[in-house]
């Protein structure tokens, strides 16, 4: 009953930001009405057929973003997360929950007032009660409301890792843990949940799915009433065929040692997926007195999540320095493992049409290698969707080295290459500074600012005297650049491994070289050649050619 729980419990938790859409009634009426009709379709699916069409994850978030909107347009809220199967076998002890604390900060406030305190992985599973009733397991039962659930005692009694009987403290007890998927070394901050609570549920309510039933474990968290000492009752349980409590039960004395411990679990191998970590003091009330929603003795610190759901805002085109339009959605801000991130690149115009994204719909946003935001799948396409058309396809290479209200884009994205540090280093002067110095001088090529003087840039608008003067002196120290550092900053398609057989060369020299000269170099073939005798002859080309000379630049 994981989603039942969670559906009560679930807050706008502070990783999107809350902020309400600006949409006409009518729209939100529309809006509101198809997400509910999919996040029931889903629930449907999860509790009548043990599938889940998406994560754990993604629906919780997407229950999240409905409940914020119905909040905004003063919807009457429909709880789509309760299930169409309701528990009916009374748990001897209830079910408390676990309260979350969302930073360490809160968890230490939490430990001051509480002694002899544990820490335990939150094992990523379904929760359940084991009842041992003269040494046999008599009941299983499932989480429910935390008061009542569902008998599940025949599917657990097919749990290898279960035990069917116990002898001596453990013969007459009541034990309350986690049904999980078995794994082979599960690292969480690198595998995620892998939607392991999902194939555990559909596995319980198929019942006879014996192969998923053979693949689940069991960790122990809680003993109602158990030995008087944590110590005690991880011998007990170890002994009694349940180890990983043992195991995976650590004593902290600050929360130092929580974060540590929380850390290393996050990047380790462990047999199961988890969530986060639980921090409970064994001094605990009698069972007779716990009840749902009252589990003081027990918090919850949980991972940020490794992937994101996020609103699309508006889908963005860029024109490279070659031509290329890249495609960039811009988001709702999510934060991600302390990451803010708000666009995501869909790469080329074909990849996204066959994503297929528009404003409006939401989508699944993970961090790749270095941190970069990457989509990892749309997860809810909105019922009213406008997509922009893409730019016009004529940008190539040779296009827009001379500006014009068309080439813009590339126009600008010439310029930025070519102030990076591998071509003439222009430090400080990056993509926002151009489009500063070309709306004020309004160049006619991608050259014009080598001609601007010391009074003109100290008087662009948005630049001090001092950044004037500073942007001056390293316009004119480019004079003193290779004059391969400049025929690359017009973009030459010479390849890098090519670069130093031609450093002794004149743009004229260049000029008079054919296909043979340029395919015997290292790093060229016949195709490439071509593209490089072909660039030398472009009019645009020999122009700006033509120009660097008149300014007495090296090599031309």
């Amino acid at each position: 009953m994981w989603r039942w729980i969670s559906g009560m419990m679930l807050l706008w938790c502070g990783y999107g930001v809350a902020v309400c859409p600006v949409w006409p009634p009518a729209k939100a009426d529309k809006e509101i009405a198809t997400l509910s009709a999919q996040l029931k379709r889903w629930n449907d699916a999860y509790w009548q057929q043990g599938s889940s069409p998406v994560s754990d994850e993604v629906y919780d978030q997407l229950t999240a973003r409905l409940k914020q909107w119905q909040r905004c347009f003063g919807s009457e809220p429909v709880d789509v997360a309760i299930p169409v199967l309701a528990g009916n076998i009374q748990h001897p002890v209830s079910h408390t929950g676990v309260q979350k604390v969302a930073h360490k900060a809160a968890l230490r406030q939490w430990m001051q007032a509480r002694s002899d305190l544990w820490v335990q992985p939150k094992v990523d599973g379904v929760a359940v009660t084991l009842v041992y009733r003269n040494g046999v397991l008599t009941q299983a039962i499932s989480r429910g409301d935390g008061n009542k659930g569902e008998d599940w005692t025949e599917q657990v009694r097919a749990i290898p890792s279960v035990p069917g009987h116990q002898q001596g403290v453990l013969a007459n007890s009541v034990l309350q843990g986690e049904l999980f998927l078995l794994s082979d070394n599960h690292i969480q901050k690198q595998m995620g949940g892998m939607n392991a609570r999902a194939k555990v549920a559909g596995a319980l309510m198929r019942k006879n799915d014996k192969l998923q039933l053979s693949r689940i474990g069991v960790f122990i968290w809680a003993w109602p009433d158990g030995p008087a000492t944590m110590p005690q009752r991880l011998t007990a349980l170890k002994e009694a065929g349940f180890p990983l409590t043992a195991r995976y039960t650590r004593s902290v004395r600050s929360v130092d040692d929580v974060e540590k411990q929380r850390a290393q679990w996050l990047s380790s191998p462990l047999p199961f997926a988890t969530d986060g970590i639980v921090v409970r003091s064994a001094n605990e009330p009698p069972g007779e007195r716990w009840l749902p929603g009252e589990g003081h003795w027990v918090v919850a610190w949980k991972y940020a999540p490794i992937s994101q759901v996020a609103e699309v805002r508006d889908i963005r085109f860029t024109v490279g320095r070659t031509g290329k339009i890249s495609v960039i959605a811009t988001l709702e801000p999510v934060l991600l493992d302390d990451k803010r991130v708000q666009r995501v690149h869909l790469g080329s115009v074909a990849r996204w049409q066959e994503l297929d994204i528009a404003p409006g719909d939401q989508i699944l946003v993970s961090l790749a290698g270095q941190g970069i935001p990457r989509i990892d799948k749309v997860v809810w396409r909105g019922p009213l969707r406008q997509k922009p058309n893409p730019p016009p396809s004529n940008y190539h290479s040779l296009t827009c080295f001379y500006a014009s209200p068309e080439c813009m884009e590339q126009f600008i994205a010439r310029l930025t290459w070519l102030s990076s540090k591998p071509v003439l280093d222009i430090e400080g002067v990056g993509e926002s500074a151009w489009r500063t110095l070309y709306q004020t001088h309004h160049f006619e090529h991608i050259f014009s600012w080598l001609a601007l003087t010391q009074a003109q840039l100290q008087a662009t608008p948005g630049f001090s005297a001092a950044r004037g003067l500073a942007v001056w002196h390293r316009f004119n120290l480019t004079r003193e650049r290779s004059f391969i550092r400049w025929v690359t900053a017009m973009g030459i398609p010479l390849p890098q491994a090519s670069l130093k057989a031609v450093t002794g060369l004149s743009w004229q020299e260049m000029s008079q070289r054919n296909t043979t000269y340029w395919r015997a170099l290292p790093g060229t073939g016949e195709e490439k050649a071509r593209q490089i005798v072909n660039w030398l002859h472009q009019p645009d080309v020999a122009a700006l050619a033509k120009w660097l000379a008149e300014q007495h630049i090296n090599g031309f």
